[in-house]
């Protein structure tokens, strides 16, 4: 790494089931204090925390007797229901002492995938955060409908990471980072240590899973490193076997480094500009127009009218009178509402809906402008 840990603003830490939990004796009490001493530490320093963890199931069987074999999907739900109160309990008891509050959060991909569903996720997420608070995230195993596998949490840990505008994702593992050829059958292999871009060589470098409780194997991993690294987030895999592992890290400890592509915010508007249809559009007057070049959000009072029935979290376009598209947002309110509100002031919205809401139509973060307006911000 280029950079000590300590000098990212935000950081997720994905914890590996095998790291948390002992098949036969379950948790690791020992390790995970030493873990929330470093979250802790890094707290102080001012960076955002905030922490995927899996275990939940493998901490869950272990408290249900359910420890050897394999478990039916029931018996892996029920171990999930157990295991995600328990697991909850423990961070937030462990960070209490060091006098932070954990939040727990539990998440299915259609939650980072579904734009209102997403929209909701992060704004809570975010409020955690500017709270002082550090989230607890897990995959809400408790109601998959298909197969659950303890590796999904690696491409959730990305998906958060890329959501939250992380610009670091560290994977704490049972291995130190990505060799050139598994390392416990060629004893000759070698790790490499940086990444600058994910090619097909580097991806069939990625071996399979080595113990029941953590599944997930390389080949997760290097898929979460694209999702990350090519959505503006460096990536960093190294090994969480021993006490304090992100303290090793910080001074030097042995991993992979994945470099970002991006910066988060340029990543974000470039999917919001390309992967999304739009659902209605939106005609704004000069003022607003000024305001957009000037980097500023999008707020009632510069709309003077709309087209199409979408839904909150929906794409729109945004049109001067004269028909001409100048970008394109996530929209903060369904079209019913927008409708009532639009001229209007932001104050005036909670009077005329009933309810607060938010104070602008499309957050400056979820929009996109031509280049004839865009500045470095927008862009």
């Amino acid at each position: 790494m280029k950079n000590k840990v300590s000098s990212y603003r935000r950081i997720v830490v994905k914890i590996g089931s095998s790291l948390l939990v002992e098949q036969a004796s379950g948790l690791k009490h020992n390790w995970l204090r030493s873990l929330l001493e470093d979250i802790a530490s890094l707290k102080k320093s001012g960076c955002d925390i905030l922490v995927v963890s899996s275990g939940a199931i493998a901490l869950g069987r272990n408290v249900l007797g359910l420890s050897t074999g394999i478990l039916k999907l029931e018996e892996n739900q029920a171990a999930a229901a157990v295991g995600q109160i328990s697991l909850a309990g423990l961070f937030s008891s462990g960070l209490d002492r060091h006098g932070i509050r954990a939040g727990q959060i539990l998440l299915t991909y259609g939650d980072t995938e579904e734009r209102r569903r997403y929209l909701n996720a992060r704004a809570t997420v975010e409020t955690l955060l500017e709270l002082g608070a550090v989230p607890v995230i897990n995959e809400n195993d408790t109601v998959a409908t298909g197969e659950i596998r303890y590796g999904d949490n690696d491409r959730l840990a990305a998906r958060v990471a890329t959501m939250m505008g992380a610009d670091l994702l560290i994977l704490l593992s049972d291995i130190d980072g990505l060799y050139n050829a598994p390392p416990a059958d060629n004893p000759q292999a070698s790790l490499i240590g940086d990444v600058p871009v994910i090619t097909s060589k580097i991806e069939a470098m990625a071996g399979d899973a080595g113990t029941q409780l953590s599944r997930g194997g390389m080949k997760t991993k290097i898929i979460a490193a694209r999702i990350a690294t090519e959505n503006g987030t460096a990536m960093v895999i190294t090994s969480g076997k021993d006490n304090n592992p992100l303290k090793a890290l910080e001074e030097g400890a042995s991993h992979t480094y994945f470099h970002a592509r991006e910066n988060p915010r340029s990543a974000r508007k470039k999917w919001i500009a390309g992967q999304l249809q739009t659902k209605g559009q939106i005609t704004i007057d000069e003022g607003a127009i000024a305001a957009l070049k000037n980097g500023k959000s999008l707020l009632p009072a510069g709309v003077a009218k709309l087209e199409g029935d979408f839904c909150r979290g929906d794409m729109i376009s945004i049109a001067t009178h004269a028909g001409i598209v100048i970008g394109q947002g996530v929209i903060a309110f369904d079209a019913e509402d927008a409708s009532k509100i639009i001229g209007k002031r932001s104050a005036d919205i909670e009077g005329i809906l009933g309810y607060a809401g938010r104070s602008e139509l499309v957050h400056r973060d979820d929009m996109i402008l031509k280049e004839i307006l865009a500045d470095k911000d927008n862009a």
